[in-house]
Parts: structure tokens; C-alpha cells; sequence
């Protein structure tokens, strides 16, 4: 194995608790009441749909910060809430801000060390570049949808990460906390490693809290599948 490739929202951000303080940091500024958790809740709930209005082709290719934008506006709409277009932004950004688990700088940097390290994420490139700067994840580099113009679990995204790096899909690995898109990569010969994030959803989450399959590598966190990996 050359080269790991990370999902990024979910297992290595915690996109949820990232959104919901930011939520309330905006209540605060604008001095109204936002019902941040269910914001942030139900605007994750529109990416999956979002972006398979694209893979449909019901609408032409559009990176996910649009996408996010147009989901955005949606929910607004239907909670009546009112937000000018610089802040109707400022919001669409809080995806650029999103913290790493607390696992996730410590082992990304020790795996680094043995290994190429990159994405392979459904963000666009700024969107990751910032989500990089912010959450100092020290990536060789970001391989991402808006590279191949398809969303995973399309094959092009998991292929093209592998062509581009020049290395046959068994001598990849992607790292997940989500199993299906483990399932996508192993139909193609990829390497998988899974990493429960069992709060990603928040208290109530019901799925992806066990390997649902004898993944090639299944360890609690990423400083954990870092020792496995470079003992």
C-alpha cells in the first residue's frame, strides 16, 4: 500500500458540532433565535439529494458549495427565516470551518511520515483547501469530485484519485467512517479502513456505528489505525 485517500466530512471533521456553534455564534451577532441544532441537521440532510440531482444529470455539474448555497436557501425558506445575501454566505461558509476530531491531526501527521496522505472527498478544492488551513490537516493532496466532475460513489472519483497518483486501486487505501462508501472502493479493488464515528449524526445516530463488513483494517480512531498500520 502506497498512498491513503480520507473521507473527509464526518470522518475526519465533525461537521455537526462545527455547524451548530457557528449557528450560534450567528444567533448572537444577529440577535434572533435560530434552532441551530435542527439547521444543521436538516441542511446535511439535502447533500445526499443535492447531489444526486447531479448524478441524475437533472441538473449540469455543480460543485458542492453551490449546492450547499441552493440546499441553504431552501431551509431558510421553510423555517421563514430572512438573511441577506452576505450573510446568506457568511453561513455557506461554515463548511470551510469545520474542527477535526480530536484524533485527526496527531495521526494524520504520523501516517505522513510512511505514506502519501489526500482526500477523497465530494468538497470542491477551495472548499477543501480552507477545511485543510483550518483544521491544519497536513495533506499531500486533495483529490475531490470537482476534479472529475461526479460525486462518489460514482467510479470515476475512486479511479481517477488512483490514476492521477499513478498507482493500481490494490496499492490505495481509503479510510471512512462511512461503510458504503468503503463498499464503493473495495468493488474496485481499493484497500479499506474503517473508523466508527458514532456521534457524527449526534446522540441519536443509528447507522455506521459498527464495520459492517471484515474491512482490511477497522481501528477506533486514526492515532489507533496509525500504530496498526506503521508497526
Amino acid at each position: 500500500m502506497k498512498a491513503i485517500v480520507f473521507d473527509v466530512f464526518g470522518t475526519l471533521v465533525d461537521w455537526r458540532s462545527s455547524l451548530i456553534h457557528q449557528f450560534n455564534e450567528l444567533e448572537k451577532d444577529l440577535g434572533i433565535e435560530l434552532p441551530s441544532e435542527v439547521l444543521a441537521d436538516q441542511w446535511r440532510q439535502l447533500y445526499a439529494p443535492s447531489m444526486d440531482r447531479v448524478r441524475r444529470g437533472e441538473i449540469p455539474w455543480t460543485v458542492l458549495d453551490d449546492l450547499h448555497r441552493e440546499s441553504l436557501v431552501k431551509l431558510l425558506n421553510q423555517h421563514g427565516i430572512a438573511l441577506d445575501e452576505a450573510t446568506i454566505d457568511r453561513v455557506n461558509y461554515f463548511w470551510h470551518q469545520l474542527e477535526p476530531w480530536s484524533d485527526v491531526p496527531h495521526g494524520l501527521q504520523r501516517l505522513k511520515e510512511h505514506t502519501i496522505i489526500a482526500t477523497l472527498t465530494n468538497g470542491n478544492v477551495s472548499l477543501m483547501v480552507d477545511v485543510a488551513r483550518h483544521a491544519k490537516l497536513p495533506w499531500d493532496m486533495i483529490f475531490c469530485a470537482e476534479l472529475f466532475e461526479h460525486y462518489k460513489p460514482d467510479t470515476e472519483v475512486y479511479l481517477g484519485a488512483c490514476r492521477l497518483l499513478r498507482l493500481p486501486p490494490e496499492e490505495v487505501m481509503l479510510c471512512a467512517a462511512h461503510n458504503a462508501d468503503l463498499r464503493a472502493a473495495r468493488a474496485l479493488g481499493m484497500k479499506t479502513a474503517f473508523i466508527p464515528r458514532r456521534t457524527e449524526y449526534g446522540p441519536q445516530q443509528s447507522k455506521d456505528l459498527e464495520a459492517e463488513e471484515a474491512w482490511d483494517f477497522v481501528a477506533e480512531d486514526l492515532v489507533a489505525l496509525s500504530e496498526r498500520l506503521i508497526e
